[in-house]
This record gives structure tokens, C-alpha cells and sequence, in this order.
């Protein structure tokens, strides 16, 4: 197992001389390791870990200056959301969301101070598929940062580096993690000059994990590979059940052959994924928010990817923070609901959604 150096400082031979780490916050052993075995994970030759996603998202956002624009796909995470709106736009940074799933749309979106792509695919919750090898050519011959949050497929099931993108990031607190028990982010990226840059802004903002955080996200990485195996299995199961209940009125799943991003997920992503959203037949918020309350095994809670199965309702808890128009604009219905699909049991889950719907 992975040694947790706990050190903060390191003894230096001579002045300005170290032995491969003088300082914690601007290295530290086991979050090498870490940042080692990410980059690998994703093809990258970089990783660079850090506090939480956010803080990762942070310090990307970090490399532009006042004046940038930022087309971001319409449907993704509510904190994503709130950073670039509510934090970085007051600094003179420019933001726009577009339904990425349509390429046109995304080209008829590009400005001429237009410096960076944020994706995610499949996205946070509707689940919608973006090209990323399509939409990677636009930006190389645009000169267009591509970064693709990849925590929802994770590297096991797609490899956003081998399809175009410059930047990977992760909130490694669900998949990676996959325990529920650290918070951490994470980017990675193949080319040196943008991990130099983006290791400056770790350094210099210093928002990093501690070493036990680390420990922990290296050991839940050791079961990634199976703990997807299952959630992907039961996810599959579950949205299909779900699909064929007349209680239900509309099901999003990458892996169902009438998604319209289907045949997309299926040759970027090697299975659909872990996480189904669903809506209710009538689309009643009210009901939406009972259901959520009523289950025993699928816990009510935020957050994602840990080997339990969770539920949410997205607009009241993970995207509370975009505002209802711009949710509703994407699509994002008040009466839908979220599932992270546990290792559990699949016939007990659906007893207990069985249950819940009523």
C-alpha cells in the first residue's frame, strides 16, 4: 500500500537544494502517486490533484484573464454552473451554455475571443452524449482549449485525451473514490506547457489534498475496474425496468437504444455508465419529491458514485444553484429525479424504487 506521508516540510541538502520535495502544498509523495496513477488511468503524461473538483474547475479557470468567452454545454453540474456565473464572471470572464449534443449549434456559439470548450458526457443529470472526437476537431482548428469533465464515465469507460481533449477533470470524490469517504479533484492532461501552467496555479492558489485524502482515492481506484462492472449492470437493468413501467413517463440512460446520443456513447464509451434520471408520468414535482423521501436502500443525498445507491431530486439539491429559467431552458424538468446506481443488490433496488413510486 501506498505510504501517507504526512510531512509538511522536507530537509533540504543545501539551500535551494531539495531531494525532491521541499514543501508540501507544492508536492507531497503519495499525491504523487496519485497524480501518477491518473495520468496513466487517462492516457495523459500529467495529473495534478487537488482539494475538490471545484478547486480543479477553479484552476483551470485560472488560465484566462478578463474578456475570455467560455462555451459550456447547457446541462451540467449546478456547481459548475455557479463558479462560472456567479464567481469568475465578475472578473470580466464571458460564459455561454449551448446544447453540445447539437454540433451546429456549437459552431453558430463560437466568438472570436471564444477560449475554451467545457464539456461533460455523459452530462450531469440529463445524461445527454457529446461528441468529443467531433467537437475536438472544431476546436483545434478554432485554437480552442477542450476540457471534458469525465467524472460521470470515468476512465474505465472513456478516455477524453484519446479523443481530443486537452484537459480531463474529475471530481475524484465519486467513481475514483467510490466510497463516500474523501473529497478531491483532480485534471490531467498530455501536453507540458498546460501542466505547467496549471501546476503554477496549484501551487500559487494552493488548494491541494492532503495526503491522507490521497491514500484513500489510491485505494478506492484499486477496485474502480469491478465497482464499475456493477454499477453499470445494475444501471442497465434499472433503466430498462424503468423504461417498461407505466408509472414512469420518460427515462434517460445512455445505454437505451432510443436515447438520442445512443449510438455516440456507444462508440466513444465502452458501457453507458453508472446513472439514470428519470421522470414521473403526470411530471409532478410534488410527487417527485415523495418518491425521493420514500426510499429505504437508494439513500436521499447529493453526490455521486460511491458503491451505495443514491437518489436526488436535482433542482432542490445538486442544481438548486442555476436559476429556474436557465434550468428549464436545458431541459431540466422540477420533477426529475436522479439516481446514483449502487453495487447492490439489483432486485432489492428495484423493490425499494418499486416501493417508492407506489
Amino acid at each position: 500500500m501506498t505510504p501517507v506521508y504526512l510531512t509538511s516540510t522536507y530537509v533540504q541538502e543545501k539551500p535551494g537544494t531539495h531531494q525532491g520535495f521541499e514543501y508540501s502544498r507544492t508536492g507531497n509523495p503519495t499525491r504523487a502517486a496519485l497524480e501518477r496513477n491518473l495520468a496513466s488511468l487517462e492516457g495523459g503524461s500529467h495529473g495534478l490533484c487537488f482539494a475538490s473538483g471545484l478547486a480543479a474547475t477553479d484552476a483551470v479557470l485560472k488560465l484566462f484573464k478578463s474578456g475570455d468567452h467560455v462555451l459550456a454545454g447547457d446541462d451540467l453540474y449546478g456547481g459548475t454552473h455557479r463558479i462560472f456565473k456567479q464567481v469568475f464572471e465578475k472578473f470580466g470572464m464571458q460564459f455561454d451554455f449551448v446544447d453540445a449534443s447539437d454540433s451546429k449549434k456549437l459552431i453558430e456559439s463560437i466568438r472570436d475571443n471564444t477560449r475554451m470548450v467545457w464539456l461533460e458526457t455523459p452530462t450531469n443529470p440529463l445524461l445527454k452524449i457529446n461528441d468529443i472526437s467531433e467537437i475536438s476537431k472544431i476546436c483545434r482548428e478554432k485554437s480552442i482549449l477542450l476540457v471534458v469533465d469525465n467524472t460521470f464515465a470515468t476512465p474505465c469507460l472513456q478516455q477524453p485525451i484519446e479523443l481530443g481533449a486537452d484537459i480531463v477533470v474529475h471530481s475524484t470524490t465519486k467513481y475514483l473514490g467510490g466510497h463516500s469517504d474523501v473529497v478531491g479533484g483532480a485534471l490531467i492532461t498530455a501536453d507540458d506547457d498546460l501542466h505547467q501552467r496549471l501546476a503554477f496555479i496549484q501551487n500559487a492558489s494552493g488548494a491541494i489534498p492532503g495526503p491522507l485524502d490521497c491514500f484513500l482515492t489510491l485505494r478506492g481506484i484499486k477496485t474502480l475496474d469491478v465497482r464499475m462492472e456493477r454499477h453499470c449492470s445494475n444501471a442497465d437493468q434499472i433503466a430498462r425496468w424503468l423504461q417498461d413501467d407505466p408509472r414512469i413517463e420518460r427515462v434517460f440512460f445512455p445505454g437505451l437504444e432510443d436515447h438520442p446520443g445512443h449510438e455516440v456513447a456507444m462508440r466513444q464509451m465502452s458501457a453507458p455508465g453508472g446513472m439514470v434520471s428519470f421522470i414521473l408520468t403526470g411530471d409532478s414535482e410534488e410527487e417527485a419529491r415523495k418518491v425521493v423521501s420514500r426510499t429505504k436502500i437508494f439513500a436521499l443525498a447529493e453526490s455521486l458514485g460511491g458503491v451505495e445507491s443514491l437518489i436526488e431530486h436535482p433542482i432542490s439539491m445538486t442544481h438548486g444553484a442555476i436559476p429556474p429559467e436557465v434550468r428549464k431552458a436545458a431541459g431540466l424538468s422540477d420533477s426529475l429525479i436522479r439516481l446514483s446506481v449502487g453495487i447492490e443488490d439489483v432486485g432489492d433496488l428495484q423493490e425499494d424504487l418499486d416501493a417508492a413510486i407506489g
